[in-house]
């Protein structure tokens, strides 16, 4: 609440009960100004607030993916909604996008770490059920939102959802993506949500992309003989992030690690069927596919190499100007 006010009142020379008048009208004016709301925290603020351990709530939430759950994707009226109320919430209307995930079963609570104090806005499920399984979305609070880590496969690509929360824990002015589901569960291919757009998590990365957020999708991939490398770089379904793309092969192979980059070699699992890089390419969003081995994630000997050469990009992301 706002307890400034300015009234200006003149006082000439009047009758002694014209001052006392005055005098009455200065104090109700004064009063008046002072329980005048303006735009309070409780404006900006979800309605639900939890101080928590950031690292372990997303952990606890991914440690329960099991290639046999259950999933079933949120229909074209859900994924509206979803998509709707992460436009509100970045434009810093909460009491909106609390009104349109409400009926689709998710909600919105803002968390402070416990660790590091920094807020950050919660979008997951209200309840267990259905929609438990379409993932989640983590936004900073403390800042605009300059840049978004995506983990579509949390679990079954070992390790790349702790990445994911490391670079959030890590750098301002971010936001994680995160599938809800192992990418085996369900019918068929359904919760392979980098290769479907029928999911919350494509949703929310397009919805990003529109608002000119740019992002880094973490993707693992098993050791062996013809992949002699730490990572695979792929700026190939949105070429408009090829100068990103290179300063971060830079980055990695100055800190020692083998780097195939897939624009200039031909590199296995370049991410060219990737939905999210080619909603990218649509949107002229920048957007980068990043394969690696597990000694790049996780607590391999290569991760905190991996790390910090992601955390740069992320950095530049944040500084860069609009």
């Amino acid at each position: 609440m706002n307890h400034t006010c300015t009234t200006d009142v003149t006082v000439t020379r009047k009758s002694h009960l014209t001052r006392i008048l005055t005098l009455i009208g200065l104090i109700l004016a004064l009063s008046s100004c002072q329980s005048a709301p303006d735009r309070s925290t409780d404006d900006v603020t979800p309605h639900a607030r939890e101080l928590v351990d950031l690292r372990s709530r997303i952990l606890t939430y991914t440690a329960e993916l099991e290639p046999d759950d259950a999933y079933t994707p949120p229909d074209d009226t859900q994924r509206e909604r979803v998509a709707e109320s992460v436009g509100h919430l970045l434009d810093g209307d909460t009491t909106k996008a609390e009104r349109l995930l409400a009926p689709v079963g998710l909600k919105l609570t803002r968390l402070t770490d416990t660790e590091s104090g920094r807020r950050y806005d919660e979008i997951a499920a209200a309840r267990p059920g259905r929609a438990e399984r379409w993932g989640r979305l983590y936004l900073t609070a403390d800042s605009d939102v300059r840049w978004n880590a995506q983990v579509p496969h949390p679990v079954s690509d070992r390790d790349t959802e702790r990445l994911g929360v490391r670079l959030l824990e890590d750098n301002p002015g971010g936001s994680l993506v995160l599938a809800g589901a192992h990418r085996e569960a369900g019918r068929g291919d359904a919760a392979d949500v980098s290769h479907r757009e029928d999911s919350m998590f494509h949703a929310v990365v397009v919805e990003l992309q529109k608002r000119d957020v740019p992002g880094v999708q973490l993707h693992g991939f098993a050791k062996e003989s013809h992949r002699p490398y730490e990572a695979v770089l792929s700026a190939r379904a949105a070429w408009n992030t090829i100068d990103e793309a290179v300063a971060l092969a830079d980055g990695m192979q100055a800190d020692g690690l083998r780097v195939c980059r897939g624009w200039s070699a031909r590199c296995p699992l370049e991410g060219t069927t990737n939905v999210q890089g080619r909603a990218a390419q649509r949107h002229h969003a920048r957007f980068l596919h990043v394969e690696l081995s597990p000694s790049a994630r996780g607590g391999g000997t290569d991760a905190k190499d991996t790390a910090r050469a992601l955390s740069e990009l992320l950095m530049n992301w944040n500084t860069a100007d609009r």
